[in-house]
Parts: C-alpha cells; structure tokens; sequence
C-alpha cells in the first residue's frame, strides 16, 4: 500500500488514465514512433490547449501510478 491506496486501487487508476489517454490518441492522431517524440508529436497535433494540458497530466499521472504500482508489487513479492 502506498500513500493509502492498495495495488488494486491503483491499477484501476491505471486503466482510468489508459483509457483517457487512448481517447486523447485517437481525436488527435498521436503516431509518435518512439517514445521521446511523443511530447513534440502532442504539441503539434492537439491544438486544444485544455487537451493539451490533460495530455500532459495523464502522461504525469500514468508514470506516477506506474511506478506505485510497481513498489507496491515488489514490496509484495519480497514480503
């Protein structure tokens, strides 16, 4: 458990932030081919600024979850 939040709880956040993010891919064409080029990809096609924002967030978001995600699955394996 990490800050309150159990590994079920934080993959459910997970899927939420996919899920958003996938909607987001798919109105603005997001065709980056490697993961660095996903920001300037972003910043050229979402012309939306509120999109834009939200596309930033969830990318922030999905790291942050990932990784809780992630030290709580460890902590779990090596209990």
């Amino acid at each position: 458990m990490i800050d309150g939040k159990s590994l079920p709880e934080l993959q459910a956040h997970l899927e939420q932030v996919s899920q958003e993010m996938i909607g987001l891919i798919r109105t603005y064409d997001l065709d980056a081919t490697s993961p660095f080029e996903v920001i300037k990809v972003a910043r050229e096609k979402i012309v939306n600024q509120e999109d834009y924002v939200r596309f930033l967030e969830l990318s922030l978001e999905g790291r942050i979850f990932g990784e809780a995600a992630a030290a709580v699955m460890d902590a779990e394996k090596n209990s």
